[in-house]
């Protein structure tokens, strides 16, 4: 088992400013030093990282300034995540370039995934068509990242069309791509961790373990999940490739990364 963590705890979870009268600069983003992040990452006992594309394509044009520290350190870059509306055919075009863009950074840079949530909540609420417009969308996104070498994979999400199991199975009706459970958004979303990884077994190549309670997101061992039963279910259906640790918000970072390592390991001795 390889171990991941996603930086996005340094500086929690926002969204690039431009993004809100342009599309196509509607980037994920932590709002934290990215330097500091691997550092503590590494510090913390694990092989790897994922970004946010927004963080990722600050690099952009200057990729040795991050691919110099992750060498140092001895960190693989093993994803990027992204996401988009997808149920608007008017602004697919743009939201999949940003997505394109950064595939191939982070291909560029040595990354194996390309992860990918959403599917936008309307205002007038979800239409049963929003489901093949979304399906339709992650095609698109399975053809993108197989053209930059990597693998795609739907992150279902609090917040989007996607959270509960039932949500989950009818995007499945409309494209092949790959899922990526996130423990506590499958949890949040009324389903069974280890349930959904063995109904959906065949399509996981990468995964996401954080914790929940009382609707908060928390390191792992802290909340409510059942992670003896959810790494049983992992074997079950013969997972071994990466498992990336994700906290949105933490007040000390690199505790937090730590906490989780140190569970992890007494969960899988």
């Amino acid at each position: 088992m390889k171990l991941a963590y996603h930086t996005n705890t340094w500086g929690g979870v926002v969204g690039h400013p431009a993004g809100v009268t342009s599309v196509k600069d509607l980037y994920y983003l932590a709002n934290g030093s990215t330097e500091e992040a691997l550092r503590d990452v590494s510090a913390a006992g694990y092989e790897g990282v994922e970004l946010f594309d927004g963080n990722l394509v600050q690099y952009a044009g200057r990729e040795e300034e991050l691919r110099a520290p992750m060498e140092e350190l001895g960190l693989q870059l093993v994803a990027v995540y992204s996401g988009a509306n997808f149920i608007y055919p008017d602004v697919l075009e743009d939201e999949l370039s940003r997505i394109r863009g950064a595939a191939r950074l982070a291909a560029g840079l040595g990354a194996e995934h390309l992860v990918v949530g959403g599917g936008a909540v309307r205002a007038s609420g979800t239409r049963e068509e929003d489901y093949r417009l979304l399906g339709e969308g992650l095609e698109k996104v399975v053809s993108i990242a197989d053209e930059a070498g990597l693998i795609a994979s739907f992150h279902p999400h609090l917040g989007t069309c996607v959270e509960s199991p039932e949500q989950i199975a009818k995007t499945f009706e409309h494209t092949g791509v790959n899922f990526c459970p996130d423990t506590a958004h499958l949890e949040a979303g009324g389903g069974d961790p280890a349930e959904l990884i063995r109904t959906h077994g065949d399509r996981i190549k990468y995964v996401h373990l954080k914790d929940y309670a009382d609707g908060d997101f928390l390191p792992l061992g802290e909340g409510g999940l059942d992670f003896g039963r959810i790494m049983r279910a992992l074997d079950d259906v013969g997972y071994d490739g990466w498992i990336t640790v994700e906290l949105d918000a933490y007040d000390d970072p690199k505790e937090g990364a730590r906490i989780s390592k140190k569970f992890l390991d007494e969960v899988t001795a």
